[in-house]
């Protein structure tokens, strides 16, 4: 009788503990391979606030800091400045309480005018500063989900950069020998646009790795309204915040008179899934694809030309969309059962 009421209790225990499963014990499991610096126009399109979020809730990653970057002037409604998006980055770094040991960088709210004149940062100086470091092993990826002031006014300033990180850009348009661009696009696409020099010397100049999500792989990860009602709000205070940070977001494109139907595309969050949630052994984005391609010359009107002389870059062609997605669900559903 005694065997069974310990078998009993026991498997009663083991129950309860899997029942208080939250991201404080995933914490504990997975430690960091990486090493991840996040620049992103925060201030601007919502996606950038998910991606923010999800890298954050990666415990494979170790964030070295986050640039709050500009964007267009006015763009997305807002004030398109640095510290517009710095502000929006603390509100969720004070939600996760990591405000105090996560640093938020600003730029000068600028583009380049020329290739050879770099624009000096905070935000700068810190890639620069963690790109040689010497006391580490972990690789350095340099994720960019807006313009490329930031990382090719570094380059500019401190070109032994180039050897030591790995950029992952979401931006630039189709390559018309791989996809057709979409109905109504525009030629100049608009990650690119926030700064055609700094892409001019990210794609002409540099020697450092890229890695390319454009517009015809940026536009795959796409979420319902319905996922977002039933998968984001109501799961916790993060899930509720970025609720309302989308909710705001749909009522401009009402207010502006966008019909976007009941979708909207998270184009950064390709971020998490090119670094956080690489493969376990080897490790590397293996569930989505890419080719290799010689990195095209940027024009002065931000349109690709053939560069025989080009090196090597990836383009990514296909993203692992499920595990980008219930990666991020499941994280956020952990997170709202973790205790303070």
């Amino acid at each position: 009788m005694k065997s069974i009421l310990f078998c009993f209790f026991l498997t009663f225990s083991i129950f309860s503990f899997s029942q208080q499963d939250d991201l404080s014990e995933l914490n504990d499991l997975v430690k960091p391979r990486m090493r991840v610096i996040i620049d992103n126009d925060l201030g601007g399109d919502p996606d950038g606030l998910f991606q923010l979020a999800h890298h954050l809730m990666s415990p494979s990653v170790e964030i070295r800091g986050v640039i709050a970057s500009h964007l267009y002037e006015r763009g997305f409604g807002g004030p398109g400045t640095s510290e517009y998006a710095k502000e929006k980055a603390l509100e969720i770094l004070k939600i996760l309480k990591l405000e105090n040991s996560i640093q938020v960088y600003t730029d000068k709210s600028e583009s380049m005018t020329d290739v050879k004149k770099p624009i000096d940062s905070d935000a700068v100086q810190a890639i620069i500063k963690e790109a040689m470091r010497t006391d580490t092993d972990l690789p350095l990826y340099v994720v960019c989900g807006g313009g490329l002031t930031n990382i090719a006014s570094a380059y500019l300033l401190e070109p032994k950069i180039a050897d030591k990180i790995t950029l992952v850009w979401i931006g630039g348009p189709e390559y018309t020998d791989i996809a057709i661009p979409p109905p109504g696009y525009t030629t100049l696409e608009y990650n690119l646009g926030i700064d055609i020099k700094a892409a001019q010397v990210i794609f002409n100049t540099s020697n450092i790795m890229l890695w390319q999500v454009p517009r015809n792989v940026y536009r795959q990860p796409i979420m319902s309204d319905a996922e977002l009602l039933t998968r984001v709000k109501g799961k916790g205070e993060l899930g509720n915040h970025l609720y309302g940070v989308m909710k705001e977001a749909l009522g401009k494109m009402n207010t502006w008179n966008i019909p976007i139907g009941e979708v909207y595309i998270y184009g950064d969050n390709p971020l998490v899934l090119l670094t956080a949630i690489q493969s376990s052994f080897e490790p590397d984005p293996s569930s989505s694809t890419y080719v290799v391609k010689q990195a095209p010359r940027i024009n002065d009107v931000g349109v690709y030309e053939t560069n025989l002389n080009g090196r090597i870059i990836r383009v990514y062609q296909q993203l692992d969309n499920r595990l980008l997605f219930e990666d991020f669900y499941a994280k956020l559903e952990l997170l709202s059962k973790q205790k303070n």
